[in-house]
């Protein structure tokens, strides 16, 4: 199946933020299906009725447990809708993987087994593995007879993965690889089957004499492979992490994964796909928390009224909302973009699991801004979930405290957000740098348009107009800042590498542009067809979200200014800046309280 919108226009990786989009152009979740409806009532269901009430047991490691909820769920296919069929696998669309991947959210620490099994587990083999590879071992982990792991970190390596210490020395035979390390934070590890393992290989006795950092797939029982102890943790208790041992493990030559020393292109493109699947799965966890915090404010009573009727709640509730609901635009449009270019690449003639990989690295910004907000969207709502519970959100004897913890790995997983946020920027440098992504033209036409006041872009008019200049002010603020940095690094005068507060900042603004403009979309094209949806309310989110979107800019421009402008021109930049951040003033209190009371009304997250 396919709900792909086929048009023209669909940008390339980072290029939204030198090209308008146009609501036609996207997909956003009130484009569902049926199909797509059932899959998610499907998946809901299962998490419902399989997974929720046995959260206690699952917390505690009962031996046997997750690996057995993930045969019933595989049992159902899930474990192979992103596979090709040869394998056993069901393809369906991206977005309809995406869909899947956001209702396990709710499901906690099963939620993080499942990720780490059907993602960074069983892609390095689909990406990079031999055909034999993939006949012996896809068609099992798709049965969920099989559970895989991915070991990449090493107590001396987290982000800076490739500098791993971990050996693999080639036998006098030259039939095997003898494998010593140690690997840590591994999921699955304790039930695992398969082991997808890096290592340098020594280039001592390599008769090629090629060596580097090597993929290794091991199994479960090969002599000298063993595992720690379960580790203490402070959230995600229900999901198995060891440390992997490895004390010379002779690894067949044939299990060696993708080339000698091309290690770093799997554990990269893998990221990729696993950034985005971690974010969509925040952004079920935010609405089912959200859910729950709103149907305690609702039976919670203080002075002889609801908590929920007090406006710091309804504050509260309507921040949550719009932060989802933003979140969530931006990750289908995501989806969107994947699966276009998925389709496209095998409409080429390009094989299957060459397309999914080409069209993940196409899109490694969107998918890390995906990670981004996906982890710290959840954060503030666990948070702000415990608050609105107050002691009781406190206590070990509701689920909130767990969900608290549960949300703090996010953004750690897959790639801190700091490191995240630097592969934006060195994204969209890489582009610039390689004449992928145009930034002269439009840093020119802001440059003339501050300069000599010439209107650079199109003059929005119509519905939302406003908003729609805002995002294209937004861009020229970044464009603004991204040449004059770009103009100083070429000139020696500074050093993007070790200025990361400056890249973090500049980040941070690509990241409201995404944010911003996929909102904007979005309540455009339910306007076109609101059905029986009260657009007042999106529109409030909307406005309401871009008021507080203006605010954070300014503060991320500023600091940049102040950082590496030139203080002699820090005044004129300051200016352009104000310029361009001139969104009208907006009665947030009402808008909040709109939103919120629909919530009340409906008492659960319902858009």
């Amino acid at each position: 199946m396919s709900s792909i919108i086929t048009d023209k226009k669909v940008l390339k990786g980072g290029e939204f933020l030198v090209r308008e989009s146009e609501p036609s152009d996207i997909f956003i979740p009130e484009d569902f299906n049926e199909e797509q409806h059932m899959i998610r009532e499907t998946v809901r269901s299962f998490v419902e009725q399989e997974i929720l009430p046995v959260t206690d047991r699952i917390e505690k490691l009962e031996e046997g447990l997750i690996p057995s909820i993930m045969k019933k769920f595989a049992d159902l296919g899930f474990f192979g809708t992103h596979m090709p069929e040869e394998y056993g696998g069901s393809h369906l669309d991206f977005i309809s993987n995406t869909l899947v991947g956001e209702e396990i959210g709710p499901s906690g620490s099963f939620s993080v087994s499942y990720n780490a099994h059907t993602g960074i587990g069983m892609l390095p083999i689909l990406y990079y593995g031999t055909d034999a590879q993939k006949d012996k071992y896809l068609p099992r982990l798709i049965s969920g007879d099989l559970k895989a792991s991915y070991c990449l970190t090493e107590p001396s390596s987290g982000s800076d993965a490739l500098s791993a210490k971990s050996t693999a020395v080639l036998n006098d035979a030259g039939t095997h690889y003898i494998l010593n390390g140690q690997k840590m934070w591994i999921t699955n590890a304790g039930f695992a089957d398969i082991f997808t393992v890096f290592a340098q290989v020594d280039p001592k006795n390599q008769k090629e004499g090629v060596s580097g950092f090597t993929g290794f797939i091991l199994e479960k029982g090969m002599a000298g492979l063993t595992l720690g102890e379960e580790e203490k943790k402070l959230g995600i208790k229900g999901s198995s992490t060891r440390m992997v041992f490895m004390e010379n493990v002779a690894v067949p030559v044939e299990n060696v994964l993708g080339e000698i020393g091309k290690g770093h292109l799997i554990a990269f493109n893998v990221l990729n796909t696993g950034r985005f699947k971690l974010g969509a799965s925040c952004l079920g966890g935010c609405k089912k928390v959200m859910s729950t915090g709103l149907k305690y404010a609702l039976e919670r009573e203080q002075f002889d009224v609801p908590i929920a009727t007090f406006g710091a709640i309804k504050h509260k509730l309507a921040e949550e909302a719009i932060r989802i609901f933003t979140m969530e635009s931006a990750v289908y449009r995501t989806a969107q973009l994947i699966q276009h270019a998925e389709n496209e690449l095998s409409g080429s003639g390009i094989s299957f699991d060459m397309a999914k990989r080409q069209a993940a690295e196409e899109y490694a910004l969107e998918c890390s801004i995906i990670k981004v907000i996906g982890s710290e969207v959840l954060d503030y709502v666990v948070d702000e979930t415990v608050q609105i519970y107050g002691g009781m959100g406190y206590s070990e004897e509701g689920h909130v405290a767990r969900a608290y913890r549960d949300s703090r790995i996010n953004r750690i997983f897959e790639g801190t957000n700091e490191i995240n946020r630097m592969v934006i920027m060195s994204s969209i440098l890489k582009s610039a740098m390689k004449g992928e992504l145009d930034l002269m033209t439009p840093g020119m036409a802001v440059q003339n348009e501050l300069m000599n006041n010439v209107p650079y872009g199109e003059i929005h008019t119509g519905p939302y107009a406003e908003e729609k200049t805002q995002v294209s002010n937004f861009k020229k603020v970044l464009i603004m800042l991204l040449g004059t940095a770009a103009q100083q690094a070429m000139g020696g005068k500074l050093n993007l590498k070790t200025e990361q507060e400056i890249l973090m900042n500049l980040a941070d603004i690509i990241i409201e542009v995404f944010n911003t403009e996929s909102l904007v979309m979005r309540v455009s094209k339910i306007a076109g067809n609101p059905g029986d949806r009260d657009i007042k309310v999106y529109e409030a989110m909307l406005r309401t979200c871009m008021h507080d979107a203006t605010s954070r800019v300014v503060r991320f421009a500023t600091d940049a200014i102040a950082s590496f402008v030139e203080p002699a021109m820090q005044p004129a930049f300051i200016s352009g800046l104000r310029k361009y951040t001139k969104y009208p003033l907006q009665n947030v209190k009402e808008n909040r309280r709109l939103i919120a009371d629909v919530l009340i009304a409906e008492k659960e997250y319902c858009f």
